[in-house]
């Protein structure tokens, strides 16, 4: 009886283990960059879109965002939360060097506080390039899935 037990107990705590391991996901997120989701909207005719990846397991997000189109070079990019659409945000992690000229395709990674693997997974996190033209942003995208 004591070895069935063990053998069942063994069983369920193998199963629990498959069962964590296999909820641990890589989740693909984007988000489509443009003037008028800036929060206030400017002229700009720049576009761009960011790619992401969030694994809920290591907390760690990665991006490549392409844009084009600015009115200058970007100085900074963001992704900025906890924030719905048309409401703005600090920032959550930087997507480039500061201050410097950042070039397209921008590509990197970050690890993530809980609280932000939820803002981002709730649609409450953007993507926000800036330029010297328009410091708070001149391009926006809301990440979603």
């Amino acid at each position: 009886m004591t070895k069935t037990i063990g053998i069942f107990a063994g069983s369920m705590l193998a199963a629990g283990l498959a069962f964590t391991t296999a909820s641990a996901a890589e989740i693909k997120l984007k988000a489509m960059l443009n003037a008028a989701s800036e929060v206030p909207a400017n002229a700009s005719t720049g576009k761009g879109t960011a790619e992401l990846t969030l694994n809920d397991a290591t907390k760690e997000i990665s991006w490549t965002i392409t844009y084009e189109g600015l009115t200058g070079d970007a100085v900074a990019a963001h992704i900025h939360g906890p924030a719905a659409a048309g409401a703005n945000a600090g920032v959550v992690t930087s997507l480039g060097p500061m201050g410097a000229p950042i070039k397209s395709p921008l590509a990197g990674k970050a690890t993530l506080t809980d609280a932000q693997v939820a803002a981002v997974l709730a649609g409450n996190t953007y993507v926000n390039v800036h330029t010297a033209a328009n410091k708070g942003g001149e391009i926006r995208g809301q990440i979603g899935k």
